[in-house]
């Protein structure tokens, strides 16, 4: 099954990723993929999509990532709602103010 998915570029401490088409089967780190479609630098909050090749492969019937999915909701490039991408282990807390006195 291909998938739309992230992979991490860019060096320690300036994350930057690619929106790439997969196979479902190869990890992340692999390198092995069809076509870039897109990136997202995550400091500068700059996000490009092929939107074009995108709707093509999703037509074809590959699948989102989750993130993926949000991003692509976010930017108006699908309808629906967004995803929750949160882990389901560990829920988040709520912070503890501290007083002081």
């Amino acid at each position: 099954m291909l998938k739309i998915r992230l992979q991490r570029t860019g060096r320690k401490n300036d994350p930057a990723f690619r929106v790439l088409l997969t196979d479902s089967k190869n990890s992340a780190k692999s390198g092995k993929f069809l076509e870039i479609l897109g990136s997202y630098n995550v400091k500068s909050g700059e996000v490009m999509f092929k939107a074009d090749r995108i709707k093509h492969w999703m037509s074809n019937g590959a699948q989102v990532s989750d993130t993926v999915h949000n991003f692509l909701v976010k930017q108006k490039l699908i309808e629906g709602k967004k995803k929750n991408v949160l882990s389901k282990k560990s829920p988040t807390k709520p912070r503890k103010t501290l007083k002081q006195g």
